[in-house]
């Protein structure tokens, strides 16, 4: 550092921008590093064989010895289902979260056979300190408990993180976003809002998560079928609420899907969940009751080929079967992504006889997240001196950074960020100050790794072209072939309804090595790699297609 240079605030997107998913934002000041959130995301149509995809940490390993806090604003997938890959690489990083969400974190650690992570639970209202910063949670509104905002006092200002959010003014099972509480903060000045921006086109407000009691009534009221309902397990209160109607009309509640199964046990043992004694049946019980006194609530909700509601729908369930004695109700909006997968499961429901019932026909969900009106009072309340939108595409940061200039955020005070870009904060101004290596890690769980763009690049090809595998067997004494080639093909052509190009291609890899040999090229990785050219070559002149060549060629005297 220069001379008279005084130390500035560095923040670092290294996921949770153009795109939704994989939230973590590092601050680091001089020694100190803190970081917002470690979340995933689940694999697109391309990225062939991979399970999920996490943050790229390399930035935060090369200065590992400055971490001094993981902080969580709540427990869902996109921003805490990385922990077990973060605290594989850091362990002895203090992970700082509210109750409900340690809860969930603990299985996923046992899981991962994480033990002796360093869980501190927190509550709305509590401060920490880590480094030289200074971070107070602040109770907000989403769709599960224990949501918090972050404020984080640094050497060069207040840095305000909304996490997800709502303002919800009738929630379900917990308090009201802490508006004073904001409010005072704004009063006493915020250098930095980061917000989220999942629903910054949307105008108006976020409907209450309460509002929904009276369209489960309407729909239990009079309904002799069985009921059942696919949500996010994550999201208590919608829980509480199908099991507060099923209880009303005389409905036993089953659930089904394993991370539905985990989430209302850890709810229900740490107090989030009201179930009344004797409501809850077994899976293996529900065929013993009428259709009109059972409730099952599953997972599935957004299409996910693993899900109970996937397994139902194709009849793949082992307990339940699903027909024309069924109500289908999705209790969620689709994941940008997801559409397709949503639509495959209704279409099957329906080919079973089922009703299906969705939010864009009845009133049975409602977002977690803040819509325009919303996002205008925490500006208002706030009034940043800079932002920068966070949590959703590129067209929500868009949207929401026109939202604050409209609010008096000064344009040149407006940042739309990027994964790896950083953003240099002094006591003077905030300002871009370079990219730095970040992006998607793509996880492939069986292979027990990550999986490199050379590998996926492979697999698609493979998916999309086929393989061609060519074995052989040469002597490089008397520079001759010991073993006629033989080919097989996977993906490429039905090879009994081709015999004759599997023929040409064969005598065209016996040219091949016949040229070679006679040329007197006695390396075998020479060799081997003019072998894959011709035989590739042969085969895109002959059908247009570019297969994976794969080259089996061993050194046997004859």
């Amino acid at each position: 550092m220069a001379k008279n240079q005084k130390p500035k605030v560095n923040i670092v997107f290294l996921g949770g921008v153009d795109g939704i998913g994989i939230n973590c934002t590092a601050f680091e000041y001089e020694d100190d590093i803190i970081v917002v959130d470690c979340g995933l995301a689940f694999p697109e149509d391309d990225m062939l064989g991979v399970d999920i995809v996490v943050p790229d940490l390399s930035y935060l390993e090369s200065r590992a010895s400055k971490l001094r806090g993981l902080l969580i604003t709540h427990g869902h997938e996109d921003h805490i289902g990385a922990v077990p890959y973060f605290l594989g690489k850091f362990p002895n990083c203090p992970v700082y979260a509210g109750r409900l969400t340690l809860g969930i974190l603990e299985g996923k650690l046992q899981e991962h056979g994480i033990r002796n992570a360093k869980l501190v639970e927190i509550r709305a209202g509590d401060c920490i300190t880590a480094g030289c910063f200074q971070s107070e949670f602040i109770n907000v509104n989403h769709s599960m408990p224990d949501a918090c905002a972050i404020c984080i006092t640094t050497p060069c200002g207040r840095i305000l993180h909304t996490g997800d959010f709502k303002v919800d003014y009738t929630p379900v099972g917990e308090k009201m976003i802490d508006l004073p509480r904001i409010a005072e903060l704004g009063r006493k000045g915020v250098r930095l809002l980061l917000s989220d921006s999942t629903n910054a086109e949307r105008p108006g407000y976020t409907p209450s998560e309460s509002s929904l009691a009276e369209s489960f009534d309407r729909i239990f009221m009079n309904e002799s079928r069985r009921v059942i309902i696919a949500t996010f397990s994550s999201n208590v209160h919608r829980v509480q609420q199908i099991i507060n109607a099923s209880e009303k009309y005389g409905r036993m509640v089953a659930i089904s899907g394993r991370s539905m199964q985990n989430f209302v046990r850890a709810a229900t043992k740490l107090g989030y969940l009201d179930i009344p004694d004797g409501i809850l049946i077994d899976l293996a019980d529900v065929h013993r009751l009428p259709p009109e006194r059972v409730t099952l609530v599953t997972t599935g909700s957004q299409g996910e080929p693993m899900s109970a509601l996937y397994r139902m729908a194709f009849g793949e369930h082992s307990q339940i079967s699903i027909g024309y004695e069924d109500l289908v109700v999705l209790s969620s909006s689709a994941i940008p992504g997801n559409e397709k997968l949503i639509t495959k499961i209704i279409n099957e429901l329906y080919k079973r006889g089922t009703d299906v019932i969705t939010y864009s026909q009845y009133d049975v969900h409602v977002s977690g997240h803040a819509c325009r009106e919303e996002l205008k009072l925490i500006q208002a309340l706030t009034a940043p001196e800079y932002f920068i939108p966070v949590h959703g595409e590129y067209k929500h940061l868009i949207a929401h950074a026109d939202l604050a200039h409209e609010m008096g955020v000064k344009e040149n005070r407006i940042f739309i960020p990027e994964i790896g870009r950083v953003f240099e904060m002094s006591n003077r101004s905030i300002k871009p100050a370079g990219i730095i290596e970040a992006g998607p890690v793509m996880v492939d769980g069986g292979a027990g790794g990550e999986v490199s763009s050379v590998v996926l690049r492979d697999r698609k090809r493979l998916s999309e072209e086929g393989v061609i595998i060519v074995s052989a067997g040469i002597d490089l004494e008397y520079m001759c072939i010991s073993i006629d080639p033989e080919v097989i093909t996977r993906g490429f052509v039905y090879e009994k309804e081709n015999e004759e190009l599997i023929g040409r291609i064969t005598e065209c890899a016996r040219q091949s090595l016949i040229r070679t040999l006679a040329k007197g090229v006695d390396d075998i990785e020479t060799i081997r790699a003019r072998l894959r050219d011709d035989v590739a070559e042969y085969a895109r002149k002959r059908t247009k297609h570019r297969p994976m060549i794969v080259t089996i060629l061993n050194d046997i005297q004859l």
